[in-house]
């Protein structure tokens, strides 16, 4: 076998995983250094804390006035369930679906929840749901950006400005990263261990004053666990959007969210972490154009991800496998990159078609992506090598 040229250059940051993300650039345990460790998230300084990283989440995301925004527990699972448990059940539901996150959210509501009017319009990976057979008289529920397809909505005029039911949107690889339509958006939840890097275990989720009127209005038929609830005799717990979260927070995640927040706004804000996830797919999107081994799982151009970029190998001698040999030549070259201390978690997602994924959010530095490209095509080359030294 020919022994193939190691590219000079590896990435500075070697971590591409797509969630949790990498740090942001620079970061370091001095980060942390005022966290309120060993006090109470309720005492005055630890709601204080609550409260910073609350208002900072707003002003970042351009979230308006009169939505609420609250720290919630069990990361976007946990928001999201939340508005499934506490909204859900008052008109019909449309469940829509191109990944397996939102695959999960519809098997949740039909299966847990046994909404009985419910429908699911589901889209096969690499492809986005036509959206004109969805009914936005009736609840709405949808990812923004699919994770673990790399396929998102391009923006929010698919929704009716007047629509009746309401719109409940995982935005958790999308926030920070892309634009929401926040007038579109009835409930957005996200985790901040995506696009901010930050750490596992905490949600967020922001209402809409429909939102809330829905809260105050309904009471699902169902019993609602504790960490789920946000009403309480018919209103609202504002606390819970003032920094009083319903169960126990870590108060050092709270200050590594802080941390990223008050990097975002150094940046230039949303806009600027938008450009540098841009410019990071980018990278990737032009690669595959020039490689002809390597494709975007998304089929339609205007629907790739600009963080969770998600590639399948097109290459001839590749797709003439079986699909358990496919998957362990996307595993040798994932194994390969890390061997070679090039690129770490970049394999596709488990329920996703054999692949790769690479995250380019806002905390990932181009020239690290840059750096990587070159290894993407040494470590396919070995593995074709490797196939055609089986085959001889």
């Amino acid at each position: 076998m020919v022994e193939l040229a190691k590219p000079a250059t590896r990435p500075a940051n070697t971590h591409f995983s797509s969630g949790p993300c990498s740090k942001r650039p620079d970061w370091s345990l001095d980060a942390l250094k005022d966290a309120a460790l060993g006090r109470s998230h309720r005492s005055k300084l630890g709601k204080t804390k609550l409260k910073q990283a609350i208002d900072l989440t707003r002003d970042v995301l351009d979230v308006p006035a009169d939505y609420r925004v609250g720290i919630v527990p069990a990361s976007d699972t946990g928001a999201v369930e939340m508005a499934l448990w506490s909204l859900l059940g008052a008109r019909g539901v449309d469940m829509v679906a191109w990944e397996s996150f939102g695959s999960g959210w519809v098997s949740d509501v039909l299966k847990e929840l046994k909404i009985a009017d419910a429908r699911k319009f589901v889209a096969p990976y690499g492809q986005l749901v036509d959206f004109s057979k969805v009914d936005f008289d009736r609840d709405v529920v949808f990812t923004w950006n699919g994770t673990t397809s790399g396929v998102r909505v391009v923006n929010g005029d698919f929704i009716p400005a007047d629509r009746k039911g309401l719109t409940i949107c995982d935005a958790t690889s999308a926030a920070f990263a892309q634009n929401l339509d926040f007038q579109k958006l009835d409930v957005v939840t996200f985790s901040w261990q995506k696009v901010l890097g930050g750490e596992g275990a905490h949600g967020v989720i922001i209402l809409s004053p429909r939102a809330v009127e829905r809260l105050e209005s309904y009471e699902p038929t169902w019993p609602m666990p504790k960490i789920f609830r946000m009403t309480k005799g018919g209103k609202i717990i504002e606390g819970i959007f003032q920094g009083e979260t319903i169960n126990t927070p870590s108060m050092l995640c709270v200050e590594d969210y802080i941390d990223a927040l008050l990097w975002s706004k150094e940046l230039g804000g949303l806009k600027a972490l938008m450009a540098r996830a841009d410019a990071n797919a980018r990278v990737i999107f032009d690669f595959c154009d020039k490689n002809p081994w390597l494709a975007n799982l998304a089929d339609v151009a205007e629907t790739r991800s600009n963080t969770s970029v998600c590639l399948k190998i097109v290459d001839p001698a590749v797709t003439a496998l079986d699909a358990d040999a496919q998957e362990a030549f996307a595993k040798g070259i994932v194994a390969t990159l890390e061997k070679e201390g090039a690129g770490v978690d970049i394999g596709a997602y488990r329920d996703a078609p054999s692949g790769l994924r690479i995250w380019c959010g806002a905390t990932i530095n181009t020239s690290d992506v840059e750096a990587l490209m070159p290894w993407l095509t040494y470590a396919f080359e070995k593995q074709k090598a490797t196939l055609a030294s089986k085959a001889a």
